[in-house]
C-alpha cells in the first residue's frame, strides 16, 4: 500500500489539510516581506556631499541653499548634480553661468553626505554613508542576506529530514523572530549585515520546511493547488509589505513591522502536525497512527481509519535499510538522484538569479517604488491563477520552461526599447515579474514532488541552497550597469534561457505519486 492510499481513504485534502495550510500561510508572511526589505531599507536617496565645509563665515553664509549647491557642486554629463564629488573652494562665479560647467578642482566628499528624506526618512544607506566609493557595501547586504538563506537551506534540510519537519519549523520560526529584532537594533553596519545573515539563515528553514510539511500531508489531485496557494501566500504579503513599506518609513521600526507576525506564527504552532509520512519512512509508526487518527476524525473519514492496523503503515515505505541516517551524499550516491540533483541544483541558481534580479530592480521605472512593489505583487494574480490550470494541463516541466522563455522575452524587449517609453517599459517588466513569480511557485512544488521522501527535505535543502547562490549574486550583476547599462538585462535574460534549458532535461511530477525511496527514482524510466 502507498501512502497516497491511505490519504485518498481519509479524505486528503479535507478540514485537517486546511488547518495546515492556514497556519503555514501565516507562517510565510514575513518572508516576501524580509527577502524584499533591502529595496527599501538599502534604498539609495537623492544626496549631495555635505558643503558645510566651505562655509567661510562670508558670502557663502548669506547665500540661498540652492546657490550653495551650484557654488559647491559640480554637475555630471546628464546635467544633474555629482553625488560623490565637491569643489575644492567655492565657486562664486557660476551664480553669473547657470551652466555650471567649470574646470575648478574636485575633490570626493569630505565631511559626509547630505541625504533627501522625502520619501524615506530612514535607511541602512543614509545611516551608515553606503554610496560612492561604499556602494559596494549596501548591495552586500542583501547578498549576505541570501548567503545566510544558503546555508540555512542545507542546514535546515538536513535537520529536518533528521529530526522531522515539526521540531525544526519552530526553532526556525524563533530564531528568525529573535535575529529579526535585533537586526531592527543594529549600532554599527558590522552588526547589522551579521544580524542579516542569521535572518536569512532561519527564515530559509521556514520556506523549505513548510512547503514539504503542506505536499506530504495532502493527496495527489490537490497538490498543484497546494503549491499555487503557498504562491500566493508569497503575493498577498508582497502586496501589504507595499504599503507597510509607504507606511513605516524608518528602517529599523519596518523591520520590526514585518518580523512581528512571527509572534502569531509561535502560538499557532502548538496545533502544527508533523508529517505522518516523514514518520512512517522513519519507523515511527505509533505516532504516525496518532496523526492519521486525528486527520481522519477532523476530516469525518473514521470508518475507513479503523481499517487502518499498525502493520499495515510498516508496508507503506520499504527501504534496503530502515535505521540508517540519509545525507547530502545519498544525492549524488546513485547515477540518476546524481543527475536530478545536478538539474534541479542548476535550474534553481538560473530561476533564483533571474527572479531576484527582477524584483531588486525597482527604480528607474514610470512608477515609484511603492506603486511598482505594488504592481510587482497584483500582476502575480493571474499569473498564478493561469498556473493552477497549466500545472495538470501541460505538466509541471512545461509550466515552468514556459514562464522562463515569457521572462526571457520581457527582458530581452527592454533592452531594444528606447529609454524614452518608460510606460512600456514598467508594463512589460511588470508582466515579466508576474511570470517570474509563477514559475518560481512552480519550482518549488515540482521540487517537493521530484525528491524521495528519505531524503526529500534534504533534496530541497539543497536546491534551495543553490537558489541563494543565484540570489545572492543578483545584487552585483545589477551594478554591472556601470559598464553598460542594459548588461544586467542580459545576463538575466540569459539565465532565464538556461533555465528554460535544464527544465526539459528534468522529469515530469504531474500527477504521479510522489517517490518514496531513493530506488523509486531509480528504478523511473
Amino acid at each position: 500500500m502507498r501512502f497516497e492510499s491511505v490519504l485518498t481513504g481519509i479524505n486528503g485534502f479535507g478540514r485537517f489539510q486546511k488547518m495546515i495550510l492556514a497556519m503555514c500561510f501565516i507562517g510565510r508572511f514575513s518572508i516576501p516581506c524580509h527577502f524584499m526589505l533591502n529595496n527599501f531599507i538599502a534604498d539609495v536617496p537623492a544626496h549631495n556631499c555635505d558643503f558645510s565645509s566651505l562655509d567661510d563665515g562670508g558670502v557663502f553664509r548669506n547665500l540661498s541653499m540652492a546657490e550653495k549647491l551650484v557654488v559647491s557642486i559640480p554637475v555630471q554629463e546628464d546635467g544633474t548634480p555629482s553625488s560623490c564629488r565637491m569643489f575644492s573652494e567655492p565657486q562664486y562665479h557660476l551664480l553669473q553661468n547657470s551652466s555650471n560647467f567649470t574646470d575648478a578642482r574636485t575633490v570626493p566628499c569630505q565631511t559626509g553626505w547630505v541625504y533627501d528624506n522625502t520619501t524615506l526618512r530612514s535607511t541602512v544607506t543614509s545611516q551608515w554613508d553606503l554610496v560612492c566609493e561604499r556602494r559596494g557595501k549596501n548591495k552586500a547586504t542583501a547578498t549576505i542576506f541570501f548567503i545566510g538563506g544558503m546555508i540555512g537551506a542545507i542546514t535546515f534540510g538536513s535537520l529536518s529530514d533528521r529530526f522531522g519537519r515539526r521540531s525544526m519549523i519552530l526553532v526556525s520560526y524563533t530564531s528568525a523572530m529573535l535575529f529579526g529584532f535585533a537586526s531592527a537594533l543594529s549600532t554599527s553596519y558590522v552588526m547589522f549585515v551579521v544580524l542579516r545573515f542569521f535572518t536569512g539563515f532561519s527564515i530559509t528553514g521556514i520556506i523549505i520546511i513548510s512547503a514539504v510539511l503542506t505536499v506530504e500531508w495532502v493527496d495527489i489531485e490537490h497538490r498543484k493547488l497546494v503549491g499555487v496557494i503557498d504562491g500566493f501566500a508569497w503575493t498577498f504579503a508582497s502586496a501589504v509589505f507595499a504599503g507597510i513599506a509607504y507606511l513605516v518609513t524608518d528602517w529599523r521600526w519596518l523591520t520590526v513591522s514585518v518580523t512581528s507576525p512571527l509572534i502569531l506564527v509561535i502560538i499557532t504552532w502548538w496545533w502544527l502536525p508533523e508529517s505522518a509520512r516523514w514518520l512512517i519512512a522513519n519507523g515511527k509508526h505509533e505516532q504516525a497512527h496518532m496523526y492519521l487518527q486525528r486527520c481522519a476524525k477532523m476530516n469525518q473519514a473514521e470508518d475507513f481509519f479503523d481499517t487502518i492496523k499498525m502493520e499495515t503503515l510498516s508496508t507503506i515505505v520499504v527501504t534496503e535499510k530502515r535505521d540508517r541516517t540519509y545525507s547530502l551524499f545519498d544525492l549524488i550516491r546513485t547515477p540518476k538522484m546524481r543527475r536530478l540533483a545536478l538539474g534541479t541544483g542548476l535550474l534553481w541558481i538560473c530561476m533564483a538569479n533571474a527572479y531576484c534580479g527582477i524584483i531588486f530592480n525597482i527604480k528607474g521605472f514610470w512608477l515609484d517604488i511603492y506603486f511598482t512593489q505594488f504592481a510587482y505583487s497584483l500582476i502575480e494574480i493571474p499569473a498564478k491563477i493561469a498556473l493552477y490550470f497549466l500545472l495538470d494541463k501541460i505538466g509541471r516541466r512545461s509550466t515552468v520552461v514556459g514562464t522562463q522563455l515569457i521572462i526571457a522575452i520581457c527582458l530581452g524587449i527592454n533592452v531594444l526599447l528606447p529609454k524614452e517609453l518608460s510606460l512600456v517599459i514598467t508594463v512589460v517588466a511588470v508582466i515579466g515579474k508576474g511570470f517570474s513569480s509563477g514559475g518560481f511557485s512552480a519550482l518549488g512544488l515540482y521540487s517537493s514532488e521530484v525528491y524521495p521522501t528519505v531524503v526529500r527535505q534534504i533534496g530541497l535543502g539543497y536546491s534551495s541552497c543553490l537558489g541563494r547562490v543565484g540570489m545572492a549574486v543578483a545584487p552585483f550583476v545589477l551594478l554591472l550597469d556601470e559598464v553598460w547599462k542594459d548588461l544586467p538585462q542580459v545576463v538575466l535574460c540569459c539565465m532565464a534561457m538556461l533555465a528554460a534549458i535544464l527544465t526539459r532535461m528534468l522529469p515530469e511530477t504531474s500527477n504521479k505519486c510522489m517517490p518514496e525511496t531513493i530506488d523509486d527514482i531509480e528504478q523511473q524510466r
